[in-house]
């Protein structure tokens, strides 16, 4: 059996990731290591049968070298660390990576396997080792649009989302919750006396959201009863790198690169209170007239995932949330129209799970590529 390496498996996407491994009955075809940056020496958790039983130092470069694949879900700094002192020492087993890190580095190729499966393919053919997952909206963007996509119909696409605090880490789920108990908290207390007006409530709140009493170490900012409308660093364009992201990751996964023609993508990237999925809303220019029955057909029909759900009230408001989306793979696309500005413009929104589809499942799918290969 092939050996595989796990790096950062107690984290959110590695925990969802194992969950998954686990449902899917794969941990049955490899033996698993499991690696710890503080825990190494004591016993590993029983995820599966075929599993060393002791942690594993995970910044060990010989136990590394050991392993036939490493599915890293440890971070950025983690890999920035090892990656290349691995490669240095020889390892030519395959790196598979959550973190952004090596996302755009020329050796390495961005997995989501429903998408560009047969690109990774070839990419492993020609001996290529490293693969990573991609961003999380851009992701689940690529899986809401891949009918479009794969019919070549797209001229270009803008992406207003709204992203989860699952997107920012574990600390910052933490905090928006402490942020909604505290508003909860206050609200509660001014409603139960009568003589408070919802006008007093309001003020009320909005004071203690912008008091320092108001928690906000990791999001520096309210996100409870609010939005953050900017998430990453800023570019020299005036784009958020999260924004940046969105043209070029789409591009490299769909394999636009080179002398091939880049398909544009912009918009503006939100964080918002919901606690893990990410949502957008799209505005699709199409490169030709297309009638709105074909577009919902080949949009439902790119992948065992994607489901259209029907432009009416009730069915969006019930099945295009991320309280219903939320813990599974389904990626629901709705809001389905053609819009005033022109014939070949198409409205849409989609939600999906951050830590599914975004984040544990494209690794997941990779893995079993990379498997069945060797």
């Amino acid at each position: 059996m092939k050996n595989v390496g796990f790096i950062g498996y107690r984290g959110m996407v590695g925990s969802v990731l194992m969950e998954r491994l686990r449902l899917e009955n794969d941990f049955l075809d490899f033996k698993s290591h499991f690696f710890s940056t503080s825990k190494q020496g004591q016993e590993a958790p029983e995820l599966c049968q075929n599993q060393e039983k002791l942690l594993l130092n995970a910044f060990d470069l010989s136990s590394l070298s050991d392993m036939d694949i490493l599915v890293s879900c440890q971070g950025g700094a983690y890999t920035n660390k090892v990656y290349s002192d691995l490669k240095a020492r020889g390892f030519n087993g395959y790196f598979i990576d959550a973190a952004s890190s090596l996302r755009m580095n020329e050796e390495a190729h961005i997995c989501l396997d429903p998408l560009n499966g047969d690109l990774l393919q070839q990419a492993i053919d020609k001996g290529s080792k490293t693969f990573v997952g991609g961003n999380c909206t851009v992701s689940l963007m690529l899986m809401a649009l891949h009918g479009l996509f794969k019919e070549g119909l797209i001229d270009w696409v803008t992406s207003m989302t709204y992203q989860a605090a699952s997107g920012a880490g574990a600390r910052n789920m933490q905090e928006l919750l402490m942020q909604m108990r505290q508003v909860g908290e206050r609200a509660h207390t001014l409603m139960a006396d009568n003589s408070n007006g919802i006008l007093d409530v309001d003020k009320s709140v909005t004071d203690l959201m912008l008091s320092e009493e108001f928690i906000k170490d990791q999001f520096k900012v309210p996100l409870a009863c609010s939005l953050i409308p900017w998430i990453d660093e800023k570019m020299k364009n005036g784009q958020s790198r999260e924004e940046w992201k969105a043209m070029a990751e789409a591009n490299k996964i769909l394999g636009n690169i080179g002398p091939k023609r880049q398909i544009p993508i912009d918009g503006t990237c939100v964080r918002i209170g919901a606690l893990r999925c990410h949502s957008q809303a799209f505005t699709i220019k199409l490169n030709k007239s297309v009638d709105i029955k074909t577009i919902i057909e080949l949009i439902g029909n790119a992948n065992a995932w994607v489901r259209t759900i029907p432009n009416v009230k009730g069915l969006t408001t019930t099945d295009l949330t991320p309280t219903k989306v939320s813990g599974t793979l389904s990626i629901p696309v709705g809001r389905i129209r053609k819009m005033n500005i022109g014939n070949n413009f198409v409205n849409g929104f989609s939600v999906g799970d951050q830590l599914l589809w975004g984040a544990a499942e494209p690794l997941r799918m990779m893995l079993n590529l990379v498997l069945r290969h060797m």
